[in-house]
C-alpha cells in the first residue's frame, strides 16, 4: 500500500517579519518527489489570493516555487500605530502538499492580506491539472499535456504547448489558449464574463462550435460550416406561465463536425485561430 507524502511550508510572520519589511517579498521552493516517477501525474491547486504558473518540464519531481509579497501589511497598518516599528503580527502562511499515486495536492493556509505567487514545475506527461484563484492573480499553464481545467475570477487565464483538453472559465479577463494537439474524444468550454476567447487550434481539427459574444463579434480563419437556421425560436406554455425564448448561440461544424467546442462571452468577442 502506498503512504500519503505531506509536504508543508510554513512562513511565520513574526519570525522572519524583519526580512520581509525590508525586501517585501520572501520566496521558499518545495520538492514533492511521485510515488511512480515516469508515470502521469494529477495536480490539484486553488487558491483565494494569488497568481499561479504550471509549467512542464522534463524531470521527474513536482517543484514548487513560493513567493509571498506582504507589503499589503505596511500600506494597511492601523492609524493608531503610525510612527511605530511593527515587531509581530497575527496569522501567518501555510502551504502544504499532498501526494498519494502520483496526485499532488496543493492548498494554503491562513493568508491575512498576503499575495502568493505558485510556481509548479510538474512533469510533461501529466494527466490532469485543475487549478484555480479568486483574487487578483492571473494563472498560466505551458507545456503540459492531458486535461488541463482552469478556473479564475479576477483574473485571465492563459495556457499555451497544451496537448489534450482544455475547460477554462473566469469572470475578469481574457482566456487565451494555444494548442499542439488536441484529444479528439474530449468535449471543452471556454468563458469569459469581461474579456476576448482567444483559441488557437490544429487545422485539422473535427468540432461542433456552439459560440456566444453577447456585446462583440466572432471570429475565425477556418471555414466554419453555420447553421444558417439560427436563431431558433423556443415556446414553452405550463398552466398560467408562457415562455418565449430565442437561441442567440451561433452554431457551426469544422471539418465535418465532432466533439462539441463551446465559447462564450459577454462583453468580448471570440478568436478561433487556426494553426500555421
Amino acid at each position: 500500500m502506498k503512504t500519503l507524502k505531506q509536504v508543508f511550508l510554513f512562513i511565520f510572520l513574526m519570525g522572519v517579519f524583519t526580512r520581509l519589511t525590508a525586501q517585501s517579498k520572501h520566496s521558499e521552493e518545495l520538492v514533492v518527489p511521485l510515488s511512480e516517477p515516469g508515470k502521469p501525474v494529477t495536480l490539484e491547486t486553488h487558491l483565494l489570493s494569488g497568481t499561479i504558473k504550471v509549467v512542464g518540464y522534463e524531470g521527474k519531481d513536482v517543484i514548487i516555487q513560493v513567493q509571498v509579497d506582504s507589503s499589503k501589511e505596511d500600506e494597511d497598518r492601523e492609524d493608531d500605530a503610525q510612527g511605530m516599528k511593527r515587531i509581530g503580527t497575527s496569522g501567518g502562511l501555510d502551504i502544504r502538499a499532498e501526494e498519494h499515486d502520483n496526485v499532488v495536492r496543493i492548498n494554503s493556509g491562513s493568508m491575512r492580506d498576503k499575495m502568493i505567487w505558485l510556481t509548479i514545475k510538474v512533469p510533461q506527461n501529466t494527466a490532469k491539472v485543475d487549478v484555480g484563484s479568486v483574487n487578483g492573480g492571473d494563472i498560466e499553464v505551458s507545456n503540459v499535456s492531458g486535461k488541463i481545467e482552469i478556473s479564475n475570477v479576477n483574473g485571465a487565464i492563459k495556457a499555451t504547448g497544451i496537448s489534450g483538453s482544455v475547460v477554462a472559465n473566469t469572470v475578469n479577463g481574457d482566456v487565451i489558449v494555444r494548442f499542439k494537439s488536441v484529444d479528439a474524444s474530449a468535449s471543452m468550454a471556454f468563458s469569459s464574463l469581461n474579456g476576448k476567447i482567444d483559441v488557437t487550434l490544429p487545422a485539422d481539427i473535427k468540432a461542433n462550435l456552439k459560440l456566444k459574444s453577447g456585446k462583440g463579434d466572432i471570429f475565425s480563419d477556418f471555414d466554419v460550416e453555420v447553421d444558417k437556421t439560427q436563431p431558433k425560436l423556443e415556446t414553452r406554455n405550463e398552466d398560467h406561465y408562457h415562455e418565449i425564448k430565442i437561441d442567440e448561440w451561433v452554431h457551426g461544424k469544422i471539418n465535418g463536425g465532432g466533439q462539441e467546442i463551446m465559447m462564450q462571452s459577454t462583453f468580448g468577442s471570440i478568436y478561433i485561430r487556426k494553426i500555421k
